[in-house]
Order: C-alpha cells, then structure tokens, then sequence
C-alpha cells in the first residue's frame, strides 16, 4: 500500500480555533483529487472526573452545530506549550473548580477523524477529585457543573442522554481501564 501524494496545498482559512486546508492529492492508482479539505485542529484532552465521593463530573453545555445542550465530560485543549497533563488539569480546574492531588491517568488517545481531521483526543481518569475553586470559563463558555453516580452514566449514555461520542468514549475506556485494574 501507498501514501497518497500531494499535488498542491493552501490555506483558506486560519483561526485559533482551526485552520482549512485545501490540498490536491493523487491516489495510488494516479486519480486525482483536486479538492480535498482538511480541517486542522489542535489535539484535544478530556477526562472521567471521579470525586472522593465516588461521583463523575460532568458538564452541560449548549453546542451551537448541533443546537442542542450536551451532558459532556470535561475537555478542551492545551495553550500556550501545556503538556496534555497540564491541559486536562487546567480545564478541569477552569470549567468545574475541581482539582486531584493524584496524576492524571492516561486512558487512551485516539484519531477524532483522520478522514478529514489531523488531530487526536487524549482520554484521562482523574480520581479523588474535590472541588476547590469556583469555576474560571472564558467568555465564550456557559457551563453547569453536574455530579452523576457512576451507575447512572451507562443507563444516561443506553437512553441517549449523554450521547457526545468523546464522553462515551472516555466512559467506555474508563471502565475498560477498571476491568483491567480488577482483574
């Protein structure tokens, strides 16, 4: 198998936020695809926040795309040269007031869509979390702070409740994680 080759590249747009790409690439075979966009994003981070109590934090929020509230884990992405540990805590700490003593625990990191995406998430696990600060959200963010009982969250994500696929995800590594750690 080969690579595809690119032809020509340029930029139609650049944001902090992201910048689009349009490339024209040649498949292995020599077709030509002269309009092929590419969204580059920053790298994301997002974390299953256990408290010492044994609750998952979440946060809602509304998602202007899809024009609908989302029951989300907490996330975002790093600023200013943060390592992803750093990043993780840092959103946490801004979007709920809570923070850990322990480390981050790095659950998995994966492609969001390599189709079109150059970026990844980074899932982490976060225990023994309590809050300590009131919350520090940019201008452009209205956030809830939501405390949910562990249990509840597969009965939440089965209804359709929670069904932002980064929060799935992160939930289904998390007990895949705990499936490890027991066994």
């Amino acid at each position: 198998m080969r690579k595809w080759k690119t032809l020509t590249s340029e930029y139609l747009h650049k944001s902090p936020f992201v910048d689009i790409r349009k490339d024209s690439c040649e498949l292995p075979n020599g077709i030509v695809i002269e309009d092929y966009f590419v969204n580059e994003y920053s790298d994301w981070v997002n974390a299953i926040v256990i408290t010492k109590e044994e609750k998952i934090v979440l946060v809602e929020q509304f998602r202007y795309a899809a024009n609908d509230f989302f029951l989300e884990v907490p996330a975002g992405r790093s600023e200013d040269n943060e390592t992803q540990n750093e990043a993780i805590l840092r959103e946490i700490k801004e979007e709920t007031g809570y923070i850990s003593e322990k480390k981050p625990i790095l659950l998995g990191e994966f492609y969001i869509n390599p189709a079109t995406q150059n970026n990844k998430v980074s899932s982490y696990l976060i225990v023994d979390a309590y809050p300590a600060f009131e919350q520090n959200l940019d201008p452009t963010e209205f956030i809830e702070v939501k405390l949910f009982d562990i249990e509840e969250i597969s009965k939440s994500i089965n209804s359709g409740e929670i069904n932002h696929l980064f929060s799935v995800n992160a939930f289904n590594l998390y007990k895949a994680y705990l499936n490890n750690v027991n066994n």
